[in-house]
């Protein structure tokens, strides 16, 4: 951790003083637990979920997952004795710890250009993964080699960007992967999160939001002003974060201090 993490924690952490509840907001892959090309193997990093159950434990923090996966995934691999809320569909689904599902529907139009882009690639995905969302068509080549990578990056992107920037439809790049979808992203997720609490600069309800892929900018951005942005990544990128930590070993002392301040 470098020290102008450490000062900006420090800081971060004083403001718990005095404060009856706070908020932690999570991206899950790759930020909570490691990435896996078989996506359901993607359990926490160790001790992950020890640590956010004591969080949970104090009855201090609100927990709130904001996730690509749809939100039933992340509950099952996250597993904590308490679900949280989980956002899923990058913000477009909302699951409450008490079972209810409210979902952003595609309106028809995006809905039939989504369909007829999936019925393309259930045929033929390129030799990449092909995931089908309610909001989304989705085209993953993790584990790929480069120059495969390369090759079915270049034919999905050929086959989603005449699609895009109409009736609702975006391209969202992350990691290994490009997804033609529409609804709410995750900075709209967390938007909505802060304003249902009333979060803002002067309200003492300490707020921070983890992540690690292209797809948390917009979460970051929307952070500005409101809480602590943390970039969780191996090798630093150009970004928006406030703060950058290394996985697991410095999140895991993130969630100690967090544990430690909301006491």
């Amino acid at each position: 951790m470098t020290h102008g993490a450490e000062v900006r924690l420090h800081a971060f952490f004083r403001r718990f003083a005095g404060a009856a509840s706070s908020l932690l907001l999570l991206d899950y892959d790759g930020t909570l637990a490691p990435f896996r090309v078989d996506r359901f193997k993607a359990a926490p990093w160790a001790g992950v979920r020890e640590l956010l159950n004591h969080i949970q434990s104090q009855k201090k923090t609100r927990i709130e997952v904001i996730s690509g996966r749809p939100a039933a995934e992340v509950v099952g691999l996250l597993d904590l004795e308490m679900p949280p809320t989980v956002w899923g569909l990058h913000g477009a689904e909302r699951l409450r710890p008490d079972g209810r599902r409210e979902m952003e529907p595609p309106t028809e139009a995006a809905r039939a250009k989504l369909d007829a882009v999936s019925a393309k690639l259930r045929g033929n995905a390129f030799g990449g993964l092909f995931e089908e969302k309610p909001n989304a068509a989705v085209m993953h080549w993790r584990g790929m080699a480069p120059r495969k990578a390369r090759e079915i990056e270049k034919r999905t992107r050929e086959l989603f960007e005449p699609l895009a920037a109409s009736d609702g439809l975006q391209l969202l790049d992350f990691e290994c992967g490009l997804e033609l979808r529409t609804g709410r992203d995750k900075g709209g997720a967390v938007e909505a999160i802060l304003d249902e609490l009333g979060v803002n600069g002067t309200a003492k309800i300490p707020a921070a939001y983890l992540g690690d892929d292209i797809t948390d900018e917009t979460a970051f951005a929307a952070m500005k002003g409101r809480g602590l942005s943390v970039l969780v990544r191996r090798a630093l990128r150009k970004t928006n974060a406030d703060v950058w930590l290394k996985p697991p070993e410095e999140l895991r002392r993130f969630l100690r201090m967090w544990l430690e301040a909301a006491k």
